[in-house]
């Protein structure tokens, strides 16, 4: 029996997206996110954004992806893996989250989506799409679990049986009529609260919802303004981002080391001491995150989080 266009074409995307080093790809049906409106309204009216004011724009946008791309019909959502080989927080006094080692994956995903995106147009013919890897009002995790990729684990991240949660999402939205997946039809987390009980700023206020606001990754990464007190003493050393409700999910133990050239830190990284980082000048911070997420939060943003950690340390 003759495959249709629609499998034909889900097989040539999944094959490409393999090829490109995406070591999952599923798809869904682009449609209104129904089931996700009345809570993503409760997590905006609850103010766990905090001062992230962008996550309460573009509402319509974030649950309607052909608001994004006009008479959308599929939503093929990628993993992309970044768990790395030597986990730098176990030898350095000062930790940053290992999504944050290498070049910033923006740029990283978003050129294998771009060479995909091609490829469909010279295979496929004319479609319109867009590609996108957390730069957009786009609910990725949500899109990744109707795809059959994962659930939504009791941190709200998107877990994976075969990699745990080490990995970037990435989607491209297409006026294409591909196969969808299946979605998982329930968790794996059973009634494993690891990640809720090791939280140490009680972020996850109840399973699935993370306050934002009280986040290390956001304290150490959006927030703009001096660290709360409240706080101080709670970092247990993290300076950029967090991977705590990760490190101790039993699902993670089945993450293995990317194989992607750019997601290497920098050298000089790898060899930081103590003394280095509090003592860290503009020009080394500029050269070993030159290509780094963590240029994010500036220099100053990141001599504010090492010494709201090191008075912590004073102090007690």
């Amino acid at each position: 029996m003759k495959a249709s266009a629609a499998a034909t074409h889900t097989s040539l995307i999944k094959q490409k997206a393999k090829e490109l080093g995406f070591s999952h790809c599923g798809v869904a049906k682009a449609g209104f996110l129904e089931e996700e409106a009345p809570r993503l309204e409760a997590w905006l009216k609850g103010n766990m954004n905090g001062q992230m004011h962008y996550m309460a724009n573009h509402f319509d946008k974030r649950l309607d992806p052909t608001k994004l791309v006009p008479g959308a019909k599929s939503v093929i959502s990628f993993l992309y893996n970044y768990y790395p080989e030597q986990d730098l927080a176990q030898s350095s006094h000062y930790k940053i989250a290992k999504y944050a080692y290498g070049t910033d994956y923006h740029f990283v995903i978003k050129d294998k989506l771009r060479e995909l995106l091609q490829y469909i147009y010279d295979t496929i013919g004319e479609v319109e799409g867009r590609a996108f890897t957390d730069s957009a009002p786009v609910m990725e995790r949500q899109w990744a679990q109707k795809s059959g990729l994962g659930w939504l684990g009791k941190n709200s991240l998107l877990l994976n049986k075969q990699k745990g949660s080490f990995f970037f999402l990435a989607e491209l939205i297409l006026d294409l009529d591909l196969e969808p997946d299946i979605p998982l039809a329930k968790d794996f987390c059973g009634n494993c609260t690891r990640c809720i009980d090791a939280c140490p700023t009680e972020a996850i206020v109840t399973p699935g919802v993370v306050d934002g606001s009280r986040c290390i990754s956001y304290y150490t990464i959006e927030l703009k303004e001096a660290i709360p007190e409240e706080v101080k003493g709670k970092f247990e050393n993290w300076v950029f981002g967090c991977d705590i409700c990760q490190d101790v999910c039993p699902w993670n133990r089945f993450s293995t080391p990317h194989q992607e050239a750019e997601f290497q830190p920098h050298p000089d990284m790898r060899g930081m001491k103590k003394g280095d980082w509090e003592e860290i000048s503009r020009e080394v911070f500029n050269k070993v995150f030159k290509k780094s997420a963590v240029k994010r939060t500036k220099y100053e943003g990141f001599v504010r989080n090492i010494n709201f950690v090191r008075q912590k340390k004073e102090e007690h």
